[in-house]
Order: structure tokens, then C-alpha cells, then sequence
């Protein structure tokens, strides 16, 4: 197997290619659905495309709460068989298919009654460790542990005494939800799957019933493309409905929009060794571990705006803010937040008006012949959920095809990551880095990073740090240009790096840096480093105003003042 490099020459080649021959399955969508169904298809033995409107998990799958987890509180909803599918994913993400980019992340959860809570909250928790261990991918992760006030205290200092007469602690995991995409789009690519950015579906090409392609525009170039194939699958998330119109089918199943929005604070904001899970009125609240931050998220509000930029608005981050100052010994304020990002969850329409209560287990269906449809479900399943939508198509194929074998594919970067992490101190030796800058290369690109540090070889300055982001080497802005497939100075910005939301800034110091790094490697001249710059700043400013508006339309409007994509 080769590993792909997703520069401008291969998705040149990748849109040309895709139009000559017919497909058997052509993937509409790359978050991590698409990008999964894509890698599912490709290991059966099928030619395989995958074209996305934006850039990689341009959407939900860039704006979640990083975390792969079970779903604890599925268990007090009695869905155990979701909870059990999603232990057993997870536990596999931290074994065998992605260990160097999903990690284990302990929780604390807050006791609040003496008595019967520790006996109805530990309960669920062993049960949710009993379950992990029996899908038998569960063993890596430590088991939860009861702690006295006084215990939890020392875990947790930044807790008020009074907010709490005990806890509970257990372990779940997290990710870069947006990397985790990149990395899996390429690992698709890598066994054949041709791969495009930009590339957007404007209508799909039909014999009678049937659905036998799609006409693709690229955005960037406006060329105009009709890719045939055998299958179509519509994995478009959110968009789904939207999707659907294009053939004049509304489908079998209908897919709303629901809001979660997410703050980012600075490690020394919160004094705590631990995440955090708060019960709500409404749901949970999670305090995530995130580097040198916390991710404070989240929020879970009907929407119906723009579904490419869901705004936060002022009452969205006052609302998470209450929340968690309510356990807080020393409170936050908007002075602490760093980062605001909102991302909708694609949830299969129920018979409640509750977002919250709406169907977070996904459905694949074959509306017409030709198009197959898969929509909801939760990032942690989106292994499950791409084999069934395989597993779909393929009824419509005349031929016999192997079964999923992507429960034994590693991601890209997996194999050797293990080997490479305990040589570290040695690597770092060998090319004049501090371990650390080693160890935050191997856990975001795995053995990947023996390509960073070629580059960094060939030009010792790629080694240095960003000047006003220096958790990230300049290497990596040259990388996600030249092999990750990022187009523009937003796409690495916002998901090849979270500078967006991790300094507060939210990046417009750093972009003139990074875009003058891209630029050799995309054929910028001056004249488009300048407009990817200004395109940058606009959008912070147009995100930054629509936080500061009291309610989702005057949020949305406020959004939606700053262009959506800068053309070459």
C-alpha cells in the first residue's frame, strides 16, 4: 500500500480520473461518514470516488466535542445496544485502528445526593466498564474508581466544596475529530479511492428511475464534471435533505439540525486534573481535556439557519458559562474564552420536538435505484455506519464482493506508531527537537511524522514554530498544502491545525505566516496570499459579531457578512 499525498496534481488527477471511467461507488461527502464509507469500499475491492463540496469534515465532523466515547448517558435511556456497538468502536480506535491520533481521557462526575446517587450513578458506570471489556477491544482503559469529597477535591481543586459529596470517576476517549478525517480520507486514498475538495454535487445524472452519476463543479476552477457510477451514496449529514432535492426525493427519512456549540479556555483557567461531566436541565456537560485548554461544550438547540456556518450566539456561551460556574470555585468569565465554535448534529427526525430526544442511532436506505442514503448515528460509529451503507450498495451491484474488513485496517500512521513513540528522545536527538515537539508530532501524524521531518531536513527553518502559535512547527502548515489536501489558509487555520480556537487571536496573527508557507506549494502569487488573508480576517470579525448577538437569526445574519470561499 502506498500513502497518498493529496496536493493540487493528485486532485487534478483525481476529478479527471473520476470523470473518464465509470465507478462502482462514488461517496458524496467527506466527513467522517463519507470518508469512512469511502475507505469501506475501496478495501472490498471497488473503484471507488469520494468528492466534497468544502473541505475535508468541513462540517459536523470538525466541530464536535472530540470525544470517542460509549454514550454513558445512552445507558440511562435503556440503548444498551448502542452503547455496546459504540464501547466496542471505541475500544478498537484505541487499540488497533488509530492509536496514535485517539487517546484515553478521564471524567469526574460530580456526586450532588448522598446515598442513592452513588449507588444509581456507579451502577450505570460499572456497567459501562463491564460492557467495554465484554466487547473484548475494552482492556486498555482503566476502570472507574469511587472517590470520597475529600479525594475528588484534590483531583479537582477548581470545585466548590459545597458543589459536590463525592465522585465518580471513569475513562472514555477523545480525538481531533478534524485531523481524524484528513487521516482517514488519505488512508482511503492510499487503497485506490479517488478524492476531491471542492468538488461539489450540482444535480445527478438518471436513466429512467435509476441514478447512474453525478455532475460535479469544481469550485475552484468551475470546471464542470459527470461522474458515472454503478452506486451512488449521499452521506451529507446535515445536508441530506438538501442532497435528496437534487433528484426531486425527499427519501424515506427526514434529518434535522441540531445545535451544539463549544467554548475554549486556557489550561490555567481551570485547576483540574480531570475532564468534568455535569448533569443539565437538559443533558450533560462535558469539561474536556485539550492540550494546553479545556473545551467547555455543550449546547443542544433546534436549528434552521445556514447550515455551512451555524453561529454561537451571546445567550449560547452565557448559557454554558452559567452552567459550568455553578460547580466552579472560581468562575469564568468572556475574557477567558479563547475559542467559540457551533457545529450541528445530524439527528433522523422523531415524533419529538425535542432535539435532544431525537435518534442518535443512523439509518440507510435506497430511495431510488442507484442512490443509496445514510444519515444520523454518532462520530464514535461511523465505522458501523459506513460497512451498512456499503453493505447497501452493493445489492445494487451485479457482481460478488468481498465483505467489510475494516475492523483490521489501520488508519494511516497507526502501524509503527507505538515503535516510533518509545524512540522519541532519540528521534528528537537525531533531528535537533525538544521531545516534546517529537511527541506532538507523533500524536497527530503517528509514523506519518518520518514525512514532517524529511521536510524539516530539506529546510531546517520548517522546524521552527509559528511566530504567534507556537504549539505548531511551521512543517506542518507546508504538509497540510502539500500531502492533507488543504486549499485554502482557512482549511488549515480551522482544521489542519485548531489555531482558530485555541489562541485568542482566533489565528489572524498567524495567517500571513501560514499563507506565504502554503503559497509555493499551491502557486499562490502575492496577489492571493493577500486575499487569503483579508477572506480570514473577515471571517474571524463575522464570528466574533455573531457572538455578540443576543439570539440565533441576528447570529446567523452577523455570520453570514463574511464570504464563504476565497477563489484562485
Amino acid at each position: 500500500m502506498r500513502t497518498a499525498t493529496l496536493g493540487p496534481a493528485e486532485r487534478a488527477e483525481a476529478l479527471a480520473a473520476m470523470a473518464e471511467r465509470e465507478l462502482d461507488v462514488l461517496v458524496v461527502g467527506a466527513g467522517v461518514v463519507g470518508a469512512g464509507t469511502a475507505l469501506d469500499a475501496a478495501t472490498r475491492g471497488l473503484a471507488t470516488g469520494l468528492v466534497e463540496a468544502r473541505d475535508w469534515a468541513s462540517g459536523t465532523s470538525s466541530r464536535s466535542s472530540k470525544l470517542i466515547h460509549g454514550g454513558l448517558r445512552y445507558l440511562e435511556m435503556l440503548d444498551f445496544a448502542l452503547v455496546r456497538e459504540a464501547l466496542k468502536e471505541r475500544g478498537l480506535l484505541l487499540e488497533r485502528l488509530a492509536p496514535h491520533l485517539v487517546k484515553p481521557v478521564p471524567f469526574l462526575y460530580p456526586l450532588q445526593h448522598k446515598g442513592w446517587e452513588r449507588f444509581y450513578a456507579g451502577s450505570g458506570v460499572a456497567l459501562y466498564d463491564a460492557m467495554s471489556v465484554s466487547s473484548g477491544h475494552g482492556r486498555g482503559l482503566p476502570v472507574h474508581r469511587h472517590l470520597s469529597r475529600r479525594h475528588a477535591l484534590r483531583v479537582a481543586p477548581c470545585l466548590k466544596k459545597d458543589a459536590l459529596v463525592g465522585a465518580l470517576q471513569y475513562y472514555d476517549a477523545q480525538m481531533d475529530d478534524a485531523r481524524f478525517v484528513a487521516t482517514l480520507v488519505r488512508t482511503a486514498a492510499s487503497y485506490g479511492t479517488k478524492v476531491a475538495s471542492r468538488a461539489r454535487v450540482i444535480g445527478f445524472l438518471r436513466e429512467g428511475e435509476r441514478v447512474v452519476g453525478a455532475r460535479v463543479q469544481d469550485v475552484e476552477a468551475g470546471a464542470e464534471y459527470e461522474i458515472r457510477a454503478r452506486q451512488i451514496v449521499n452521506a451529507t449529514g446535515v445536508w441530506t435533505d438538501d442532497t435528496q432535492a437534487l433528484i426531486a426525493e425527499r427519501g424515506q427519512f427526514h434529518v434535522r439540525a441540531s445545535k451544539g456549540i463549544h467554548l475554549v479556555v486556557p489550561k490555567d483557567r481551570i485547576h483540574s486534573n480531570t475532564g468534568l461531566i455535569l448533569r443539565t436541565e437538559k443533558s450533560v456537560l462535558f469539561v474536556i481535556p485539550w492540550g494546553r485548554h479545556w473545551i467547555v461544550g455543550t449546547t443542544d438547540t433546534d436549528w434552521d439557519l445556514d447550515k455551512a456556518h451555524p453561529a454561537a450566539s451571546s445567550a449560547d456561551i452565557d448559557y454554558l458559562l452559567e452552567h459550568v460556574n455553578s460547580v466552579l470555585a472560581v468562575p469564568l468569565t468572556r475574557d477567558d474564552v479563547q475559542g467559540v465554535y457551533a457545529g450541528l448534529r445530524p439527528l433522523l427526525a422523531g415524533e419529538s420536538d425535542a432535539t435532544s430526544l431525537l435518534s442518535r442511532e443512523h439509518t440507510v436506505a435506497h430511495p431510488v435505484p442507484g442512490l443509496v442514503v445514510v444519515a444520523g448515528g454518532k462520530y464514535t460509529t461511523y465505522r458501523v455506519m459506513a460497512k451498512d451503507a456499503v453493505d447497501e450498495a452493493v445489492h445494487g451491484l451485479d457482481m460478488r464482493v468481498a465483505a467489510c474488513v475494516t475492523e483490521d485496517v489501520p488508519l494511516l500512521g497507526a502501524e509503527g506508531y507505538r515503535a516510533l513513540w518509545n524512540a522519541r528522545a532519540r528521534i528528537a536527538a537525531r533531528h535537533g527537537l525538544h521531545v516534546v515537539r517529537v511527541e506532538h508530532l507523533l500524536n497527530r501524524y503517528g509514523s506519518l511524522t518520518e514525512e514532517l521531518l524529511d521536510l524539516i531536513t530539506a529546510d531546517p527553518s520548517l522546524g521552527e514554530p509559528l511566530a504567534a502559535a507556537d504549539d505548531y512547527l511551521r512543517a506542518e502548515i507546508v504538509y497540510a498544502a502539500s500531502h492533507e489536501g488543504a486549499r485554502h489558509l482557512d482549511d488549515v487555520l480551522t482544521r489542519r491545525t485548531r489555531i482558530s480556537i485555541e489562541t485568542f487571536d482566533r489565528g489572524t496573527r498567524s495567517a500571513r505566516e501560514c499563507a506565504e508557507l502554503m503559497a509555493p506549494v499551491l502557486g499562490w502569487d502575492e496577489r492571493q496570499i493577500e486575499k487569503e488573508v483579508e477572506h480570514y480576517e473577515k471571517r474571524v470579525e463575522a464570528e466574533r459579531e455573531s457572538q455578540r448577538q443576543p439570539d440565533d437569526l441576528t447570529a446567523d445574519a452577523a455570520r453570514l457578512g463574511a464570504p464563504d470561499i476565497v477563489p484562485i
